[in-house]
């Protein structure tokens, strides 16, 4: 893991409003079209992450904005991790993991049995592929609407199983 070079991090429910969330957001779906296809892209825009059903949280330390992530419920058992960004100075603190853990933490107090993801299998997306292996998520197959693609990895992580990190 890491080393936290964080001292204080807030992570909190964001309305998408502020001018640093956009930014960090739209950067985020630059880079998902600078790695892949479009029709390979599901990172979501603003107003896709406005939708019912999805929690968005921005990450800050003072008034600078660390990262986010957010989570979409897919049904009562399952939700799908979204949005997942660490703000380019602040790579490898931390940030991320503590985003993670927090999305973690609040899809078990909901009671899903399941937290899937989809993120991209070329080098860009290397570091992600092995923080979410670290928290135990595991490759599986397509899920909810996804259809099997050449420029997706499918991950899940198993939230009944007592073994999983918490």
């Amino acid at each position: 893991m890491p080393i936290d070079t964080i001292s204080a991090m807030d992570i909190r429910i964001d309305d998408l409003r502020g001018a640093a969330t956009i930014a960090l957001l739209e950067a985020h779906r630059q880079n998902m079209f600078e790695h892949s296809p479009p029709e390979s892209v599901h990172a979501l825009d603003l107003d896709g992450l406005r939708q019912p059903g999805i929690t968005f949280w921005s990450a800050w330390e003072g008034d600078v904005l660390m990262g986010c992530g957010a989570l979409k419920e897919l049904n009562a058992e399952q939700a799908e991790l979204k949005s997942m960004r660490t703000a380019d100075g602040h790579l490898r603190k931390g940030v991320a993991a503590k985003i993670l853990q927090h999305i973690i933490a609040v899809a078990r107090n909901r009671h899903y049995k399941q937290l899937y993801l989809e993120t991209g299998p070329v080098a860009a997306f290397a570091a992600a592929r092995a923080l979410y292996a670290r928290y135990g998520f595991r490759e599986c197959g397509p899920f909810a609407d996804y259809p099997e693609d050449p420029y997706s990895v499918f991950m899940v992580l198993d939230l009944t199983d007592a073994q999983a990190l918490e």
